[in-house]
């Protein structure tokens, strides 16, 4: 299991911030190729992260992609050039058991081209939508490659229709449900990221309120969160 208290999401269409990421310090670094690049940028994104994985000091934080939907059309392209650089796992968003079961075929498949051991690249499942949320326990059992989950809550409010706070009452239960089927599963639960990126009295109680609740870490959007974040997780 990856050991960490903070994940930085960042786009993978912006070269400068792909540079500077690794200053923030964070454990966990995540190349978004999916809700952060608009399609039009999908192909040239996807080829601009492979390259920054390969040549960019990155060796202090364990990358994270995350990929497209293979139900998208560009999540397959995105699992075979990806697969060549190896990172320490793959973001699946909009999770759900019969996509990560898809996933992890075309996963082997990549993994067995790029002459890479079965099994070398993990895979972080997105929890953000309802369906995901009442089927967590069979998204975290659906492949061995899952190390941990990743709470969206602004993808799950969006579905159903909610109006985010910053003291969090209305994803209480969709929080408590995740980290407690994380908990018992043995593996990682990563926190929704606050997404007032100059509030750190917010930023700060809101993660101890992810932490008391169990999660084993949190997402920032900001690199200055993690300092935060890494204060209250650790």
């Amino acid at each position: 299991m990856i050991q960490n208290r903070s994940m930085l999401i960042i786009p993978g269409n912006n070269p400068k911030r792909l540079q500077n990421a690794p200053v923030f310090n964070p454990d966990l670094l995540v190349l978004d190729l999916a809700d952060g690049v608009k399609i039009e940028a999908k192909d040239s994104a996807r080829l601009l992260v492979k390259e920054a994985i390969s040549f960019m000091d990155y060796e202090k934080v364990q990358i994270v992609v995350r990929i497209n939907s293979l139900q998208s059309g560009f999540g397959a392209k995105d699992i075979e050039v990806i697969s060549q650089v190896q990172p320490a796992a793959l973001m699946i968003p909009q999770a759900s058991m019969e996509q990560l079961q898809n996933v992890d075929k075309v996963l082997a498949t990549s993994e067995e081209k790029a002459g890479l051991k079965q099994g070398s690249i993990r895979l972080i499942p997105v929890i953000e939508t309802a369906k995901a949320l009442e089927e967590v326990s069979s998204v975290l059992s659906a492949s061995p490659r899952v190390i941990g989950l990743f709470f969206n809550a602004e993808g799950l409010a969006k579905e159903l229709g909610m109006t985010r706070s910053k003291e969090g009452d209305e994803i209480l239960y969709a929080r408590s449900k995740i980290s407690m089927a994380c908990r018992v599963a043995g593996l990682n639960s990563f926190d929704t990221a606050f997404t007032d990126g100059n509030d750190y009295e917010g930023l700060e109680k809101d993660s101890f309120n992810a932490r008391n609740l169990g999660f084993t870490g949190k997402a920032a959007i900001d690199g200055r969160q993690i300092d935060t974040i890494h204060k209250i997780f650790v």
